[in-house]
């Protein structure tokens, strides 16, 4: 039986991990052990509680305004005790979260395995996204085990010199978490739906990234008032982030405006479902991006560059970047011209089938 200890500690980490964790409990080759470092607490909690996932060790790391400094330190400090303890076979990660290198490091020097879930993806812009791309190749460069979401992602991890018998391509386990979080007759519950008009097209949208705090958050504050108060069949569902950066120009900015109504992050069962009845996504989200095609919803990304090229390819996302004007262009591009839209919206999903956690755990037996 293979010991493996998932280690995660971030809301995105926990939602595309789940989907593992629940494969691994039914497999009885395995013996899963979960690791969270609360990196996001409350976040983090409301994604694993529903599925009853209890983490067998907390490291509950998070504190207010913490730095990625703090974040590693903590990470390595708490982690070394546990791994010279259980002695696991394998760590997973996941990602390009500080959690996930420092993670990693840990497990290095205590000479354990890393197996690195959503491994290859790659900006080549070490600012873009800040600090999640150098994260995620420092990743690369501890990991045994590479899973590659995508084909080009392989390409990447090659082109690295990673052995090629050390990368396996599963597809996205975003897209796994799907089939467990959508339904017909879903009731919100954490979200007061009663007060958004479904008839009209709702824009779901999220806007968090480090590298997005300051004048860009500014910059798409006032194209989505442009856009509210230009468009009079939309209503904007934007689910604010709690850190400062993230929180405080939206609801500075947008308090007046039209038709957009700022809340709290929402639950994943909430989002997947808003996202069924979605008409488009503005967002600066990796899983968004990923998630959205499944929907058929055509994503504006809100960045100046994508480590997701797949989706531009596919054309399932359309780069806007952080430019008021280019936001407020792409997006009335798409509620104007219905050929546009449904070209975008018809687009196959280039990032899985929903079988990824299947294939690593395969992977991880054999």
């Amino acid at each position: 039986m293979k010991k493996i200890l998932s280690v995660f500690g971030t809301r995105p980490e926990a939602v595309k991990m789940v989907p593992l964790l629940l494969e691994m409990r039914e497999n009885s080759g395995v013996r899963s052990l979960v690791c969270v470092t609360a990196q996001h607490r409350e976040l983090l909690d409301d994604v694993l509680n529903p599925f009853g996932i209890v983490p067998d060790f907390d490291l509950n790391i998070m504190t207010a305004g913490q730095t990625l400094t703090e974040i590693t330190t903590k990470v390595l400090h708490g982690l070394a005790p546990i791994l010279a303890q259980e002695k696991p076979d394998i760590l997973l990660v996941h990602g390009d979260t500080t959690t996930t290198f420092a993670a990693s490091l840990a497990a290095f020097y205590a000479r354990v395995e890393v197996g690195h879930v959503e491994a290859g993806l790659r900006s080549y812009d070490k600012y873009r996204p800040y600090p999640e791309e150098i994260n995620r190749k420092l990743t690369t460069a501890i990991a045994d085990y590479h899973f590659a979401p995508t084909e080009p992602a392989r390409e990447n991890l090659l082109n690295e010199a990673v052995p090629a018998e050390k990368i396996f391509v599963t597809g996205n386990t975003a897209i796994d978490m799907i089939k467990h979080t959508v339904r017909s007759d879903y009731v919100f519950k954490n979200f007061a739906a009663g007060g958004v008009d479904f008839s009209k097209k709702i824009i779901l949208m999220t806007a968090h990234r480090r590298e997005n705090w300051g004048a860009p958050m500014v910059n798409i504050c006032r194209a989505v008032k442009r856009i509210a108060a230009d468009f009079s069949d939309v209503q904007f569902i934007w689910a604010v982030h709690p850190g400062k950066a993230a929180h405080d120009p939206p609801h500075e900015i947008l308090a007046d405006a039209p038709r957009v109504l700022l809340t709290e992050p929402l639950h994943i069962f909430d989002m997947h479902n808003l996202m069924s009845r979605a008409h488009l996504i503005l967002t600066d989200s990796g899983g968004l991006q990923e998630e959205a095609p499944s929907f058929d919803l055509p994503c504006v990304v809100l960045r100046e560059v994508t480590e997701r090229p797949e989706g531009l390819e596919a054309g399932t996302l359309v780069l806007a970047g952080t430019d008021e004007n280019a936001i407020y262009n792409e997006t009335a591009r798409l509620l104007s011209d219905s050929v546009t839209y449904k070209k975008m919206a018809a687009a196959k999903n280039p990032f899985g089938d929903g079988q990824a956690s299947t294939r690593i755990v395969n992977a991880i037996l054999q």
